[in-house]
């Protein structure tokens, strides 16, 4: 007699001489089985087929601007470009003054918006900084801001081994960083009953990551941060999102080759914008607010989610970040003998 005989045999016993918990067990089993099946199904649609929010509807082509952080560089300058090539007027925000010029330039060129450009360096949590931030976005209409800047460990690190000063930087830049800037930013939208704010997370921060625990820490407060002020401006017409990302080609990622889970920056922010307000990946994840669109991004979370077991993939994440130092060590002992 095979297992699924001896178990439906096992099941008609329990049925004949408890009813009631046979069938309860059957319904749970079928809720269980239901749930999978839909969310499944909303994942496949969201992610493969229906549209998100249109992006314009936060003033684009009626003198909106979007405010991008880290905005000199990979996901962030391109988010800078894509809003642009939506109808918005930009304004960029990172430390280095050439590069932010640079790209404000092209922009100007390609398309027919405004551009300004903000220097402030993240890491130096620099009250002054953040109080001529605000003055400058006090005059504008904003109806888009990207929380992009990042910073994470220059390679993977145990806490106890980890620079205090990169320590500091990571938590100035990706917590205080975004605190700040949407401080500052927040305010004319709630007066303007409009707007749409995108955290740009990691899956650093819903898989808890040995050797990068400072980046996945302020990751993780990202999740959180989003939820909750989601909750709070909802009511003013204000949709906030947190963007979990996996790896996209980018110095922050210091990967350069494009493949089928790692994007180039286009194709990923295209994609972002594509899936306002939808899920997607996250679908089931008990992170309200949290969108995982790119779709082999998605695929993953969402697979990540139905198995369960976090210890696996956090045990999984300390082998890879092994390493992944491993080779960062050897590539510096090669460039030490090349010297």
């Amino acid at each position: 007699m095979s297992t699924i005989q001896k178990a439906a045999l096992s099941y008609v016993d329990l049925a004949q001489s408890h009813p009631i918990l046979a069938s309860t067990l059957l319904g749970i089993g079928s809720l269980t089985l239901l749930k999978f099946v839909l969310q499944t199904l909303f994942v496949f649609l969201q992610t493969f087929i229906l549209p998100g929010q249109n992006i314009k509807r936060f003033g684009a082509k009626k003198g909106a601007w979007a405010v991008v952080t880290g905005a000199s560089d990979g996901i962030g300058k391109e988010f800078a470009f894509q809003l642009a090539k939506a109808g918005y007027n930009v304004l960029l925000v990172a430390r280095n003054k050439d590069l932010l010029d640079a790209a404000a330039s092209e922009i100007s060129t390609k398309f027919s918006v405004k551009t300004q450009v903000f220097t402030i360096d993240f890491s130096k949590n620099d009250s002054n900084s953040y109080e001529r931030l605000t003055k400058t976005v006090e005059g504008l209409d904003i109806g888009v801001l990207v929380n992009n800047v990042g910073k994470s460990h220059s390679m993977p690190v145990y806490f106890v081994d980890t620079p205090k000063e990169e320590m500091d930087d990571i938590v100035a830049i990706n917590i205080s960083g975004t605190l700040r800037v949407t401080y500052s930013v927040l305010p004319g939208m709630i007066q303007r009953k409009r707007g749409l704010i995108l955290n740009i997370g990691s899956f650093a921060g819903a898989i808890p990551s040995p050797m990068l625990a400072t980046y996945s820490g302020t990751k993780a407060f990202l999740t959180t941060f989003t939820s909750a002020l989601a909750e709070e401006v909802k009511a003013h017409n204000i949709v906030v999102e947190h963007v979990n990302t996996y790896f996209v080609v980018s110095k922050l990622s210091k990967i350069r080759k494009p493949s089928a889970s790692i994007p180039l920056p286009s194709s990923y922010v295209k994609t972002v914008l594509s899936k306002i307000g939808l899920a997607c990946g996250a679908i089931g994840s008990g992170r309200p607010n949290t969108s995982t669109p790119y779709w082999t991004h998605a695929i993953m979370d969402y697979a990540r989610t139905v198995i369960g077991i976090p210890s696996l993939f956090i045990s999984y994440s300390h082998g890879l970040h092994k390493d992944i130092q491993k080779r960062a060590l050897r590539k510096m002992e090669r460039d030490a003998k090349k010297q």
